[in-house]
């Protein structure tokens, strides 16, 4: 059965994104992306080197040739500062698939929606692919398509807090109503935490501090692999239904 996953009419094979921030080394990142499957990692274009050829580069270690770069901005506080962050990107790169994001705040890091939809229209019209982190808001993710946004990326819980799907309904409205790829964002903690993210129908899942800070993050990497892969099936199988009582699972006719 084809289960394609398209982003911006790109195909992948793994629905799990990966980052590449907060690892001990490159190595270990780049083992790590190994382990998860994924065959697309962020890339925050304010904090890694990727020009220096003096000082190791990411690309030392991963193969943008095999792995799809998605340059991100984390860090921006302000739509200046993002829109100035992809440029570069695609001046360095070429790359026109990004991802935006931008913070409100240095404590939450919770996006701020005005300065990220006003991002999101500017990108589009000069040709980017974006791909938007948002808050779990159905009424700013629905804004964000109608703008053009190539995917849907709202967030689990606040980045790095590893709290899990704080709500579940709005994700599921969000899915619901979105044409385009909707892969949740930030605050992924445990498998199950992803697993659960694609039983609720979204398309994919970005995880990068549940891995990096776990004790054994080749490890995780290779539990989240998993967990994104059962979900999904879990969710193409559709689940049983839901009841107050007991059902006996053996036959009632007939009995001994």
């Amino acid at each position: 059965m084809k289960d394609n996953f398209i982003v911006a009419k790109k195909k992948f094979i793994s629905r799990l994104i990966v980052g590449t921030g907060k690892y001990k080394n490159f190595q270990e990142t780049a083992k790590a992306i190994r382990a998860s499957g994924a065959d697309m990692v962020t890339v925050a274009v304010r904090r890694v080197n990727i020009l220096d050829k003096k000082k190791p580069t990411l690309m030392d270690y991963v193969n943008p040739g095999k792995i799809t770069y998605l340059p991100n901005t984390a860090g921006c506080f302000n739509s200046k500062d993002a829109l100035r962050t992809l440029r570069l990107a695609r001046e360095m790169g070429g790359w026109k698939l990004v991802k935006l994001e931008v913070l409100g705040d240095k404590k939450t890091l919770y996006p701020n929606m005005i300065e990220t939809i006003k991002s999101t229209q500017v990108l589009v019209k000069e040709g980017f692919k974006v791909m938007v982190y948002c808050t779990d808001d159905p009424i700013m993710a629905k804004k964000l398509e109608e703008v053009g946004a190539s995917a849907i990326m709202p967030l689990a819980a606040p980045i790095g807090s590893g709290l899990g799907i704080q709500n579940k309904i709005n994700i599921k409205i969000i899915k619901s109503q979105s044409s385009v790829p909707v892969i949740v964002d930030a605050g992924v903690g445990v498998a199950s935490d992803a697993t659960i993210a694609m039983e609720l129908g979204c398309d994919g899942v970005l995880i990068n501090t549940a891995i990096a800070e776990a004790k054994k993050p080749i490890l995780m990497a290779e539990a989240m692999k998993f967990a994104v892969i059962a979900g999904r099936k879990s969710y193409l199988a559709g689940r049983m239904k839901k009841r107050i009582f007991g059902s006996a699972s053996s036959p009632k006719n007939n009995l001994i």
